[in-house]
């Protein structure tokens, strides 16, 4: 009898392993030639690119509540509905309004200069006066926790060097709760960047309501260094920060869809896009308004070559993901409330650099047959495939287990 039971399962095995690799080369031969089409004609011109460029240029600072976000929103939906999809509409969502107001650093000893700064998204004013005081340094928030009791009426200053976003930017969202148990003034981080040339950058913070709320901004990499080393050898600085920041009352916002009908199972949806708001002092073309046109032109090259997909396709630009996640949210509750069937969804929101492949936030499982798929990307080195993958904005979704690509 086991004999008997092991040559079934060497038979199943074989025969598992013979369907596998027929549906391999099913997918590699039947697709590789559209796949080809397709980006053939995504290499032939800029279109994408122009269309990024005009709308960063004519719409910039596309903050959540801003009147610039809204603008946007209404030519992006006029120009995708030239594109000719199958439908393009968009989703209310109410979303917070933070305004920066005006806001400046400077030091007053030992040298008074003004320095660039950038106040963190969700940041309290300073009195009307500004905040005047000693600063103290510290490499880590580890290291501030050890020393709490060193921080009372002082500004404190993580000055933690780059080792990437995923590891450095905790800096951004803790420094104000932590620095604020020890009775700091104010927190100040180095900006959370590998490079700069007097660039602080912005990005949202967080408060804890158990502590009391303190200032917080970023400075230039070059004059975090300044401070760490004026202090280091036995000097001591101070500091005035003064800042407007304040929430105004929650205004309406919206998310952009556009999709291609699928042919076949038009009930099985793919969704793919990026967030359309911005941060208030920059143009926002690489966070992510290129991952919105991305997906914006797969979609309209999928219409005009004709190309009809076997499943419904969406391109989403979600609203209000830097400083509150409420569009993505909001299409999570859409779809979960409508019973809708995402089979895929794909975000882009790493900065659009050239393209080296997906990462795939699902079952290891699948990653076989994934792999496989991705070959077809081969001939611009894109053919990447690895495990840990998603977004922000898709993560609604892959909460409800659809499988998630970054």
């Amino acid at each position: 009898r086991v004999d008997r039971r092991q040559r079934q399962m060497c038979i199943r095995d074989r025969l598992v392993t013979a369907s596998y690799s027929s549906a391999q080369n099913s997918i590699s031969e039947k697709y590789y030639d559209v796949s080809q089409k397709l980006i053939a004609e995504s290499l032939k011109d800029s279109t994408v690119f122009d269309r990024l460029s005009e709308l960063v240029d004519r719409f910039p600072a596309r903050i959540s509540g801003s009147e610039n976000l809204e603008k946007a929103i209404d030519w992006i939906v006029l120009e995708m509905k030239k594109d000719g999809f199958d439908a393009v509409y968009t989703q209310p969502v109410m979303v917070p309004k933070w305004v920066r107001g005006n806001e400046y650093c400077e030091i007053t000893s030992p040298v008074s200069k003004r320095i660039p700064m950038v106040g963190l998204g969700g940041s309290i004013a300073t009195p009307k006066k500004g905040i005047t005081s000693e600063v103290i340094v510290f490499k880590t928030i580890a290291e501030l926790k050890e020393n709490i009791g060193k921080v009372k009426g002082k500004i404190v200053l993580i000055n933690q060097e780059f080792e990437s976003y995923g590891k450095t930017v905790a800096i951004r969202s803790q420094s104000a709760v932590e620095a604020a148990k020890g009775g700091a003034k104010a927190a100040l981080i180095r900006s959370v960047a590998s490079f700069s040339m007097q660039t602080p950058h912005t990005g949202t913070m967080r408060y804890d309501d158990a502590v009391e709320k303190i200032p917080t901004a970023a400075i230039s990499t070059e004059d975090a260094a300044w401070i760490d080393r004026t202090i280091q050898r036995g000097g001591k600085v101070t500091l005035k920060l003064y800042m407007e920041a304040r929430f105004e009352k929650e205004s309406l916002s919206r998310n952009i869809v556009a999709e291609l009908k699928g042919s076949e199972k038009p009930d099985e949806i793919v969704v793919m896009g990026g967030h359309i708001d911005s941060w208030d002092v920059g143009q926002g073309a690489m966070d992510d308004a290129g991952g919105c046109v991305v997906s914006w032109e797969a979609l309209r090259l999928l219409k005009k070559l004709n190309i009809k997909p076997k499943r419904t396709i969406r391109a989403v630009f979600w609203t209000n993901e830097e400083n509150g996640l409420r569009g993505g949210q909001a299409y999570g509750d859409s779809a979960k409330a409508a019973s809708e069937n995402h089979v895929a969804a794909i975000e882009s929101d790493a900065g659009v650099f050239r393209a080296k492949g997906f990462g795939f936030g699902g079952k290891e499982e699948n990653m076989p047959v994934l792999k496989e798929i991705a070959k077809l990307l081969a001939s611009i080195d894109a053919d990447g495939m690895t495990m840990g993958g998603g977004g922000a904005d898709i993560g609604p979704l892959m909460r409800e287990g659809v499988p998630g690509f970054g």
